[in-house]
């Protein structure tokens, strides 16, 4: 059983929202999406891509659905691999907009996504937009930024504290739509009874550390009221981003 809220705000400085989401329980698909380029072309970038993992998603339910356009990787369990497709025809999807409109030239996203069957959590993500899971009261990242600072620094000792102050940790090495083909990363893992999965844009995290998120994750309070008071309390620490997150409880059985 799962339940998820999803909340997105455009933040105090921005006019627009360039982040984009998707949760539903039913499909047990959860997928945020932070765009960029100029002339709205972030809007359009981060709801192409979600768009497009949510169609094939619901398109390909049984293995004689896929085609060979992305390959399959055989280390990878079914739903990674309709996970890993549906983030590659994203990448395909927002690469074939930029190129038919001069408007939307350079424009590309971020994406982090998480896939459920039964208790199996498939991850995929491209970009600086992150997945959490929160077990036994501790919140762990189960991704890692595509960042400069990241790449270079993340094996160092004291490699957190160094991404977080660097200059360079928002500069992206890795996104949805630059180019034909891209690095997207993928991993797996069980989910036990009660465990919880962040999903957020760059403009929750930035400004909030593990230690915050892991309170708030950690309140007695329905999916809707954390989901909210992530958001809520990311611009009130000053995010001037867009600020998204879904909060996803899974449950193995039906609780009062």
């Amino acid at each position: 059983m799962l339940a998820s809220f999803g909340v997105s705000d455009a933040g105090p400085v921005r006019s627009n929202n360039e982040d984009c989401f998707f949760s539903d329980d039913a499909l047990s698909l959860y997928v945020v999406a932070d765009g960029m380029g100029g002339h709205a072309a972030g809007e359009v970038a981060s709801r192409l891509a979600v768009d497009a993992i949510e169609e094939f998603v619901r398109a390909s339910r049984d293995p004689g659905d896929f085609t060979d356009a992305c390959g399959i990787d055989p280390q990878l369990s079914y739903s990674s691999n309709r996970l890993r497709t549906a983030i590659c025809m994203a990448n395909r999807r927002v690469c074939e907009a930029a190129g038919e409109d001069p408007a939307y030239t350079g424009m590309g996203t971020t994406v982090v996504c998480a896939f459920l069957s039964g208790a199996s959590l498939s991850i995929g993500h491209v970009g600086d937009s992150r997945l959490y899971v929160l077990s036994d009261g501790k919140l762990t990242a189960q991704t890692r930024d595509d960042t400069w600072a990241a790449a270079v620094l993340a094996d160092s000792t004291g490699g957190a504290a160094l991404i977080a102050g660097h200059p360079m940790r928002n500069v992206l090495t890795n996104v949805l739509g630059a180019r034909e083909y891209t690095e997207i990363h993928v991993a797996e893992r069980e989910l036990s009874h009660g465990e919880m999965l962040l999903l957020c844009s760059d403009g929750v995290h930035n400004v909030m550390g593990d230690g915050r998120l892991c309170e708030l994750m950690s309140l007695d309070e329905p999916p809707d009221v954390i989901a909210r008071l992530v958001v809520s309390s990311a611009i009130q620490r000053g995010s001037r981003d867009n600020a998204t997150a879904i909060v996803v409880r899974y449950l193995e059985r039906s609780t009062p």
